[in-house]
């Protein structure tokens, strides 16, 4: 039974029980009666005491053998008190709400009414007494019965919104276990989209450069001073993925310039031809927004760099009216049949967090690709 219930209901079975001792102690019965009924009393008070505090439990349980047993040791001690003393009648008001506890409402009926009987069968089943307090006994027991089904009803929707409670709390720490769970893995895979995007790129230009340099000692310098700078602006993006910031190309130059320096760089590793311009007037832009674009720029040059085979790249990142367009095409080999990588799955979901749209195709007529990033300013 919950601390709510049972802190109330010891305080009313001690005061009836209080009251029954009490009566039975100032009755005219014989003194040994009245003390062997007072001592029941305080037995019957210590039983329920004892275990009393279990009996709802044992009803919601389907434990009907438990609260039958422990019912009779009840009845048992309150029918040998009213035997010794006919003032012990006075447990009736300790004894039926332990019956409407422990039973369901509608068994509890049946012990309630032939409990109420007996005290005054025993009392006045003689001289026609029964007859006198008939309306009392009944009225007794129907307000008891409405009385219990009053609190029963309560106690059920307490009990009802007490497990609701319960499921609802068990959702939340599920529902916060999963949000908790979605966030690693998106986490997980925004960190992989970074380290595709910068360091994977940027070593695999680095062991191109060198390799290059190996087979071309005339021209091995600046080879080797490109993949050495190649290499600090990786270590530049190590340090800022640790830090959580904005990307190494966006610090301290604006989006125009640090994609201008990225075409500027495929250029110069690889020997394409390479037109970038600007349309429309520059604009201060959400930094996600601007990650998005350098990010996808890299991708595409990347993409450009190894897959091509192209003799010539045209950049473009044209300032429209709502939103800002990347354009990066070029005359290589084309899409053919394969399918989409990691790069341009993870460039499709940059450009979907910030409500932006990729469209990857091939040129009309021309042969090669044409990569167009749209966002929203």
């Amino acid at each position: 039974m919950d601390r709510r219930v049972i802190d109330p209901w010891r305080r009313m079975a001690a005061a009836a029980y209080s009251v029954a001792a009490v009566m039975v102690l100032i009755s005219a019965s014989p003194t040994p009666n009245r003390l062997g009924a007072a001592g029941l009393v305080v037995v019957c008070a210590a039983w329920e005491f004892r275990f009393g505090p279990g009996i709802t439990t044992w009803r919601h349980e389907h434990r009907p053998t438990r609260a039958v047993l422990y019912l009779s040791v009840v009845v048992a001690l309150f029918l040998v008190a009213l035997w010794l003393a006919p003032s012990a009648a006075f447990l009736l008001f300790a004894v039926i709400p332990q019956i409407y506890l422990a039973l369901p409402l509608r068994w509890a009926l049946a012990p309630v009414a032939v409990i109420s009987f007996l005290p005054w069968l025993g009392l006045f089943g003689r001289d026609g007494g029964l007859v006198a307090f008939l309306p009392i006994v009944l009225l007794i027991i129907v307000l008891s019965q409405v009385f219990a089904w009053v609190i029963t009803t309560i106690q059920e929707k307490n009990r009802q919104q007490e497990l609701l409670v319960a499921e609802l709390r068990r959702s939340q720490e599920e529902n916060a276990e999963l949000s908790r769970a979605a966030g690693a893995a998106a986490e997980r895979e925004r960190l992989s989209g970074e380290i595709h995007d910068t360091l994977a790129q940027g070593f695999t230009s680095i062991v191109t450069l060198v390799q290059a340099a190996r087979g071309n000692p005339a021209g091995a310098p600046k080879l080797l001073d490109l993949a050495l700078l190649t290499a600090r602006e990786n270590l530049a993006e190590a340090r800022t993925l640790v830090a959580a910031l904005a990307p190494a190309a966006l610090s301290g130059s604006t989006l125009v310039e640090a994609i201008g320096r990225q075409a500027e760089r495929l250029g110069e590793e690889s020997g394409i031809v390479v037109r970038h311009r600007t349309d429309g007037e520059p604009a201060a832009l959400p930094t996600s927004v601007e990650v998005v674009l350098l990010r996808a720029a890299q991708e595409a040059f990347h993409n450009v760099r190894k897959h091509a085979r192209a003799s010539a790249v045209e950049v473009e990142l044209a300032f429209e009216e709502e939103s800002v367009r990347l354009s990066v095409c070029d005359d290589g080999l084309g899409l053919g049949d394969s399918q989409e990588g990691f790069g341009l799955r993870g460039m499709r979901a940059r450009a979907e967090q910030v409500g932006g749209t990729l469209d990857v195709a091939g040129r009309d007529g021309r042969g090669g690709t044409a990569l167009t990033l749209r966002v929203p300013r």
